[in-house]
Order: structure tokens, then sequence, then C-alpha cells
């Protein structure tokens, strides 16, 4: 169970030997030197280091490549040694730019300086308002009276006063002769006369009433502004009829009070008299 759980689990056994290997790499870097030594030598191994970083820095910008660059962890040292030169070499290029923006930064503020001294310091004032005052009214010059004199000579200079006065006068006449004649022609214009339809039921007293002479009775009724119409007999029942009669009257003259009174003092043949239709005309 320990070694099928030993195979699943991920452990560096070997780990000594990369340890060793790396040991005897720096020591071919450094050269064979004893553990006291190196410990006391420290610094100078870390001076040499630098030397040769420097020499590789060298070597690289003049385009040449250090022995042992083209392959094994020294190539890779090496290629990392040429990446940090190319960052120098791209920093100071950075700090020129920084260096040259900040020397124009500063000659822009010079030149402003200079422009606002060169300026003129006084502001421009605005135009002055003139006060206006306000308009006094102009009184009309006032009239002189009029001296006798003056209206005397008025008097005496009468341009075209006569042709005026006849001319007044035939207008004058000419309006009234236009009244005059339009008077007449309404007069003459026959007036619109109201005028109405009425049927009238006279009711006979029984059905032995001679309804021939009881109509004849009705129509010798001559009034001014009446003109009797057509008539005829209905039955009302029991063998009585009564006399359904049609007449137009003139508003203004005859009225149906008038009528029914005219009618029924034929007391003998007229029991009443109603009136069945009224229509104006």
């Amino acid at each position: 169970m320990a070694t099928n759980f030993l195979v699943h689990e991920k452990i560096w056994f070997d780990k000594f030997k990369y340890d060793d290997a790396e040991r005897r790499f720096y020591e071919q870097m450094n050269g064979p030197v004893a553990g006291a030594s190196r410990q006391e030598n420290g610094a100078s191994v870390i001076l040499r280091d630098i030397a040769r970083a420097r020499e590789n820095i060298q070597k690289s910008l003049a385009g040449t490549s250090g022995p042992g660059a083209s392959s094994g962890p020294s190539g890779d040292h090496s290629e990392l040694v040429v990446r940090i030169a190319s960052l120098e070499v791209e920093n100071q290029s950075l700090r020129g730019v920084v260096q040259e923006l900040q020397q124009a930064i500063s000659k822009l503020e010079a030149r402003l300086n200079v422009l606002e001294k060169s300026s003129p310091g006084h502001r421009a004032t605005a135009p002055q308002t003139q006060h206006v005052s306000p308009m006094r009214q102009v009184e009309p010059p006032a009239k002189k009276p009029a001296t006798p004199a003056e209206d005397d000579e008025d008097d005496d200079i009468d341009l075209f006063g006569s042709d005026n006065e006849e001319e007044d006068k035939e207008a004058a006449q000419l309006r009234e002769e236009r009244l005059r004649q339009y008077a007449e022609k309404k007069a003459k214009k026959p007036a619109l006369v109201a005028k109405s339809s009425i049927l009238l039921d006279v009711k006979p007293w029984d059905d032995e009433t001679d309804m021939a002479q009881l109509e004849a009775c009705v129509r010798s009724i001559q009034l001014d502004g009446l003109v009797w119409g057509a008539s005829k007999l209905v039955p009302v029942g029991y063998g009585i009829r009564k006399l359904q009669i049609q007449c137009v009257v003139e508003d203004d003259k005859v009225g149906t009070d008038l009528l029914e009174e005219e009618i029924t003092k034929f007391e003998e043949h007229v029991q009443s008299v109603d009136i069945a239709a009224f229509n104006k005309i």
C-alpha cells in the first residue's frame, strides 16, 4: 500500500543530483577552490562575476558573442546579460527623451513669461455710455388770436364760395327727390297680408235638420277678409251628419271668435261650431 501511494505521489527523489550538478557548474565557472577559501574569497568571486558580466555586455554591444554563448547554461547567461544591456540602453534613451521634454517645457514657460511681460498691463475698458436725458414734449406754438383786420381780409377772400352753396342746394334737392320716389314706390308695393285656412265643423240639432238650409245660412255670412271654400257632410252617428266647411280669412280682419258668433246666430239649425283645423298661409 505504501509503494502504491508513493507511485502516485510526485516526489523529487533525485534532487540531490541536481544540487550537486549546480554546485559543480558554479565551481567550473569560478575555478576549483576549497570550501574555506570560497567563503573567505566570496567578495573576490563577486567582483570577478561583475567583471565578466561587463565584458560580456561590451562584447554584445560590439556585435560579438562570448565563448560558450551558443549552447548550454553559459549561452542562457549571456542572453540574459544581453537583455539587461539592451534594457539599460533603452533606459538611457528614455532618460534623454525625458530631459529633452523638460527642456522644451522650460523654454515654453520662459516664452510665455516673456509674452505676458510684453503684453499691455491695462485692460480694455468698456466704452462709456452717454447719459441721454428724456425727451421733452415739444408743445405746439400757440396760435395768436386773429385780429379784426385779418378777419375782414378772410371775409373778403371767398374763393368759389357761391359755387359751393349752389352745389349744396342741388345735392339737397336731389336727395329729397330720391326719398320721395322711394316712398311712392314703397306705397305702391302691396303689403303682405297674413291669412289663415280654417276648417269648421258645424253640428245640427238632430237628424231632421235640413243640412242644405244650414249650409246656405253659413255661406250667407259675408265679411271683409272672409272667403268660403269647399264643404261636405260628414256622418256623426244615429243618422246625424255635420257640415264640414273650409274658409280662408285675413288674420287682421276676421277671427275665429267672430266666425263662431256669426254662425251660432242661426239657432234653429246650428247646435255648435268647432274648429277642426287651423293653418297659416
